[in-house]
């Protein structure tokens, strides 16, 4: 049954995508599209276990937080992060996201580079004639 979770599938078998792994999803992207990948995978590793200490605090600053952000799901996030296996998925899910993000921008470079060395080779074929 927590293997189905995991896999984002609900437990019952209804193919319908899990609600919490949708909000580590998200979480993921938001950190991702930040540029902060890197950074929250190495402060989520070394905090992994004083994660229920962690979730605290953000109880703590969920005032502070909904204050200045709008954060619909804020208190079902602080309850996931009371479970290790909840900031390993977050771990797992950043570092997912980051590879495809970086894989997009490698091929984006190499087709770059693709597209000039063409046009340098024609330029170049044709000051030649």
């Amino acid at each position: 049954m927590e293997n189905e979770r995991e896999g984002g599938v609900t437990p019952a078998g209804t193919g319908e995508p899990d609600p919490d792994e949708q909000l580590l999803t998200a979480v993921a992207t938001k950190v991702v599209r930040m540029g902060l990948a890197v950074p929250a995978v190495f402060f989520l590793e070394s905090s992994k276990p004083l994660s229920f200490i962690g979730s605290q605090a953000l109880v703590f600053f969920e005032p502070f937080v909904k204050a200045f952000l709008n954060i619909a799901s804020y208190d079902r996030f602080t309850a996931l992060m009371e479970d290790r296996k909840n900031v390993e998925r977050l771990i797992r899910r950043v570092e997912e996201l980051e590879e495809e993000r970086s894989r997009a921008e490698r091929e984006e470079k190499a087709r770059t580079r693709a597209e000039k060395g063409e046009k340098g080779r024609r330029w170049f074929r044709k000051g030649k004639s």
